[in-house]
């Protein structure tokens, strides 16, 4: 797969921005609180899907494939892990310095980018326990 090295959620960090800076100023339809579908629940209630609820779970869609990247035991996931510090560090810098990027969806991206970088290394460090028990095990038992 030609995406292991390249962190995935760059992609929700880049159209953000995009949308934030590049069209600046008063743009319906294009905010974090546009209404895009009203839904109707069994209990009666309405609930409104919002750009920024959509954006948000596209998000987590895409944490959870970076997920699965991290538990293919590679030399590429040092490289996959390395960028996606060096973007957690970026969207942390560009929450605290920048305007345009404290709102709670910019805010809620950064823990999942963050929830990317520690479960990353979580899973490779587990995987790596795992390999060293499985080998002593294999030479305890040749001898």
């Amino acid at each position: 797969m030609y995406l292991i090295g390249f962190p995935l959620l760059v992609l929700p960090f880049a159209v953000y921005n995009i949308i934030e800076f590049l069209m600046p100023g008063d743009r319906p339809g294009v905010t974090w609180g546009y209404g895009i579908k009203d839904v109707s629940l069994a209990s009666g209630a309405q609930w409104t899907l919002t750009a920024g609820d959509l954006f948000i779970a596209i998000s987590i869609l895409l944490l959870y494939a970076e997920l699965m990247k991290a538990t293919r035991p590679s030399a590429r996931a040092i490289v996959d892990h390395l960028l996606s510090t060096l973007l957690f560090v970026a969207m942390l810098l560009e929450f605290i310095l920048f305007r345009q990027a404290a709102t709670s969806v910019f805010f809620i991206l950064t823990v999942i980018s963050f929830v990317d970088v520690v479960a990353g290394f979580s899973v490779t460090i587990r995987s790596a326990q795992r390999d060293i028990n499985v080998d002593s095990a294999n030479n305890i038992q040749r001898l």
